[in-house]
């Protein structure tokens, strides 16, 4: 019997923005019922691909063959109609609508062909999120009062909304704990064993093998490698392919000496509490230290750095920069204090999508280049540019639009934000998240060279490993409470899962 023809097949896919030849050749064949991993670095063209398939973008050559027959989707609306859905890295809901109406907006049940039926919509919404092991999400909540692992799951059911044969999911696990990664897996599962295809992007390169089925590879625009076997294929093998390099995570060195401990604390935390979402917690952060919170999602770890940042206000306790209180709940307080935070949700929290390289990079420093109420726009994008440069953003043009760029592209452009701001106490808030194992290494040892040079760093991520590989000092976290405390070189990763799974409260 001959093989089943493929669900999609893209060939020989181009596509350039000015300056940039994003894609250069790029071939891509899925099967139905599979779930087929495309893997590469920031800025190989993993995004403008999807955007291609999903409508976003035109291509300017090759061909789409979808279910037999060539077609090149005009807009989101026409990919949808096909039967290929997008769930993104940076989710894109609508946080003053309720969870129902962002599952079904743009295809709202209705009554006589424009009343909207609110109460079937939150119904069928509910069966959906119950569908996902998520049956506990209130379809009348508002989406924004949502945490970044509810709004995941909203996007996954407003994607299973439609009548899909193909669902691209960009990071699904990045904001999810194991739990839920466990639940992501079961869904994907339950999708593909009715035939539906599963176009899985991930830089955890152990979720790839767990749950994929076939790897596609692609670098600097092109398909280097495609259909290769996911549980068999070495991780070598995969990050050799993507980057050149054979390891996943490479951490700078440590320095031999850490802050002293009879330094005084750039940043001290005292008793500092939100009522629901974390108990009264004690921290000093010195001058190039790097402490790092580890938790699982929800453990309260996003929520105690936009805390000490002025963007939640506390229930109790206080923030003392230098020794010097910052009010509570002021965003502007805390930057004039030389506080930066560089947030989990890039798009939502951090990027102005429609402006420059430039001014996304400098909007926390305009102050600097205006003389007179003149803005000295050649000084500007000099400054900003020489931000960028030393961390290696690419495309090196400080005029492409931010939304242009890829995901850790865009993370270091939220970094040389306060790189030019001058911070000294900078927050990260999972910085890696969404960024290729390359670009990993990168990052790493930007942040370790800024701590070296007297800046303090406060980290927050889900990776056990980048936590105890960059962190100087760790705190453990479970459900909002700090469980234990200690140097990174103290703990390995099954400890802190023990920990965080586990534990209870100890020095």
């Amino acid at each position: 019997m001959a093989p089943e023809p493929p669900l999609l097949t893209m060939s020989g896919i181009t596509k350039s923005f000015p300056g940039v030849r994003a894609l250069d050749g790029v071939d891509l064949e899925v099967r139905a019922g599979e779930v087929h991993c495309v893997l590469g670095q920031n800025g190989a063209g993993k995004s403008t691909l999807i955007k291609v398939l999903a409508g976003a973008h035109q291509p300017d050559g090759g061909t789409i063959t979808w279910c037999g027959r060539d077609v090149t989707p005009g807009s989101p609306i026409a990919a949808m109609r096909l039967g290929i859905a997008t769930i993104y890295q940076e989710l894109d809901l609508v946080e003053g609508l309720s969870v129902a109406e962002n599952v079904f907006l743009g295809h709202e049940p209705t009554s006589a062909g424009f009343v909207v039926r609110a109460r079937t919509a939150r119904t069928a919404a509910a069966r959906l999120l119950t569908r996902l092991g998520h049956g506990e999400i209130d379809p009348a909540r508002r989406a924004g009062e949502l945490s970044a692992a509810q709004r995941q799951i909203v996007s996954m059911a407003r994607a299973l909304s439609h009548d899909v044969r193909l669902i691209v999911m960009d990071e699904p696990s990045a904001a999810l704990d194991p739990e839920e990664v466990d639940n992501l897996f079961r869904t994907v599962g339950d999708l593909t064993a009715d035939g539906v295809a599963v176009v899985y992007i991930s830089h955890r390169l152990e979720e790839i093998r767990r749950i994929g089925d076939r790897v596609t590879v692609i670098k600097d625009g092109r398909t280097v490698a495609g259909g290769l076997p996911a549980k068999t294929t070495s991780t070598d093998e995969v990050v050799t392919l993507m980057t050149g390099r054979s390891v996943e995570y490479v951490f700078p060195e440590r320095p031999r000496r850490t802050a002293p401990a009879t330094a005084a604390p750039v940043l001290r935390v005292e008793g500092l509490a939100r009522e629901g979402e974390f108990a009264p917690l004690d921290l000093e952060l010195r001058p190039g230290e790097i402490v790092g919170l580890a938790g699982l999602v929800g453990s309260g770890r996003s929520e105690i750095l936009e805390t000490v940042y002025g963007a939640r206000r506390p229930t109790g306790g206080r923030v003392l920069v230098d020794g010097v209180p910052l009010r509570p709940g002021s965003v502007r307080a805390a930057v004039r204090a030389g506080v930066g935070l560089a947030p989990e949700e890039r798009k939502a929290q951090a990027l102005l999508p429609m402006e420059s390289v430039t001014r996304n990079v400098s909007v926390s420093s305009l102050g600097r280049f205006s003389r007179g109420g003149w803005l000295d726009r050649r000084r500007e994008r000099e400054d900003a540019r020489r931000a960028t440069r030393e961390l290696s953003l690419r495309p090196d043009d400080p005029d492409a639009r931010i939304r242009t760029l890829s995901g850790g592209n865009q993370q270091k452009a939220v970094l040389a934000r306060w790189l030019l701001r001058g911070c000294r106490v900078l927050l990260l808030d999972e910085p890696t998240r969404g960024v290729d194992v390359g670009a990993r290494a990168e990052l790493y040892a930007v942040v370790r060279r800024l701590a070296d040079e007297g800046l303090a760093v406060l980290l927050v991520s889900s990776e056990v490993p980048e936590v105890l590989g960059l962190a100087d000092r760790v705190l453990v976290l479970r459900e909002g409470t700090v469980v234990h405390t200690a140097d990174a070189r103290e703990l390995d990763e099954h400890r802190v899962l023990d920990l965080v799974m586990e534990g209870s409260p100890t020095a």
